[in-house]
């Protein structure tokens, strides 16, 4: 018996080799019957002079299909029978999993991140944010 029994694992849908790792990681510290919430964030480009590149309705299109995409990645590494949930998020993208964290009332976040080039210090930006703003405990999965 773990101590977990509500988990949120954040996948990168553009990362499927570190999303599959997020994904086995929280598997592997929960037990049958556990709840998984498995969670895409689509990045907010907001009034920025990138946003204004985009079609007035762009985001709702990439919302849609990230959500898509993560029940079809869900489809494929999440063994059938498992309690799963899915959220497809918008906006600041450590903000957005500290935010469902404590909405799914999750006891652990899992999030993904790469392994830091010499430039690096210890983490990306946005998995640095999580583990030091998270009530929650953070599992770091390392590519």
């Amino acid at each position: 018996m773990n101590m977990f029994k509500n988990v949120l694992a954040c996948v990168d849908l553009g990362d499927g080799h570190t999303s599959e790792r997020v994904i086995n990681a929280a598997l592997e510290v929960m037990d049958e019957g556990d709840a998984l919430h498995i969670m895409c964030v689509v990045p907010d480009y907001g009034n920025s002079m990138v946003g204004t590149f985009f079609p007035a309705d762009h985001e709702k299109d990439m919302i849609a299909h990230a959500t898509k995409a993560l029940h079809e990645f869900t489809q494929k590494h999440v063994p059938e029978g498992t309690r799963a949930q899915h959220i497809t998020a918008h906006g600041s993208i450590y903000e957005e999993i500290i935010t469902a964290a404590d909405s799914c009332k999750a006891d652990l976040i899992v999030i993904g991140s790469h392994r830091p080039a010499l430039k690096d210090y210890l983490l990306g930006p946005n998995a640095a944010r999580v583990v030091r703003h998270a009530r929650q405990s953070v599992l770091v999965v390392r590519d």
